[in-house]
Formats: structure tokens, sequence, C-alpha cells
């Protein structure tokens, strides 16, 4: 098999399940290697550390603002923008099968995924919320502690993915809720 044939590997932060796997399928297609990584830190070594040939970072959210520790590492790295796609975001409240809302009492989720739900929290001043480093590997974590008080926030794909349930839909404060992601590269010399 030549190596001419193999898929481009495409590291995002997160695990599978996350909007940024979303993000890119919608670009790139069925036909990529996805390489989750867990932090932006891990994400942004993996062109380094030959791990992927690309990366897609999630670089600013209409309602949370800049996302600042993926900026922070771009700023720091040499890369080039190759493309970019913006994804709308839907947050749910995302837990075991069997458990409801007023049983759960810790949800999950990115600190960008939580800051988007926060009418939610506001609403809901039982739940305690508690940062983690992904929105899927969230869902993953609840699934896998099989404890119905505790929660995620995360998209439909997650719960599909792991065999969670959606207990509230779509509880981010505002319906137009995008992210917007840049595929990167290392910088290519100028010929």
């Amino acid at each position: 098999m030549s190596t001419q044939t193999a898929k481009p590997r495409i590291a995002f932060q997160g695990e599978r399940g996350a909007f940024s796997e979303e993000a890119a399928h919608r670009l790139l297609g069925a036909e990529i290697e996805l390489v989750p990584r867990r932090t932006f830190a891990e994400l942004y070594s993996s062109l380094d550390n030959g791990m992927a040939d690309y990366l897609l970072a999630p670089v600013e959210n209409s309602i949370a603002g800049v996302v600042q520790p993926s900026v922070d590492l771009l700023r720091l790295n040499s890369l080039t923008v190759l493309d970019e796609i913006q994804i709308k975001i839907e947050q749910h409240l995302i837990g075991c099968p069997g458990t409801s809302l007023n049983v759960i009492e810790t949800v999950q989720s990115h600190p960008v995924a939580l800051a988007q739900c926060s009418r939610f929290f506001q609403t809901h001043p039982q739940l305690k919320s508690m940062v983690a480093d992904d929105t899927a590997g969230s869902v993953a974590e609840v699934m896998r502690r099989g404890d119905l008080k505790l929660a995620a926030i995360a998209g439909e794909s997650a719960a599909d993915l792991y065999g969670a349930s959606i207990i509230c839909k779509s509880i981010q404060d505002h319906s137009e809720n995008y992210t917007r992601f840049v595929l990167l590269s290392k910088d290519v010399p100028s010929q």
C-alpha cells in the first residue's frame, strides 16, 4: 500500500464525539484519521511529535468569545492557517440512562461549554458545575462512572457515541451559538 493513499491525520482537542471532531468531518469529509488529544498543549505539540499531519483548533465562540488557551498556543507556534469552518454548537445536559434532572447534583464539561450555559446554572442553582478537559470526554467519564448524580454538557454526537441519555436539550444561553475552528499545518518555507 502506498503512503500517498494514507488518510490525513487530523488532531483535535477532546475525545471522540467532541465538537472538534464534527468540525473536522464537515471541513475534510469522512476520509480522515482522527487523532484525539486530551489538552490544548497536547494538540499543539501533535505536529512536532509526528502524531498528526494537521491540527483543527477552536479559536472563537459566539457566546464565550475567544478560546484563549487555544489562541495563546497558536500565537506561540509557527503554524499556517489552511482553512476554517464555523459550526453551530448545541449543548445538552447528558447523563446515564435512567437519571433525571432532579437526581443530578454535579455537571462537568469544558470551561467554554459551562460558560455557554450560564443561564441554565442560574435557573438550576442546586447543580454544581465542575471543569473538565473536554465536552465529549465528560460524557465518556459519566458513562464510565455510572453515577446517576453526575451529568455532562456536550453535543448530541457524544451522547450517541457513548450510549448516554439527553436529559435537557439545547441548554446554551443563545440559540445562535457558533464556534470557529481553524485547520493548521506547520509553516512551509517560501519558495
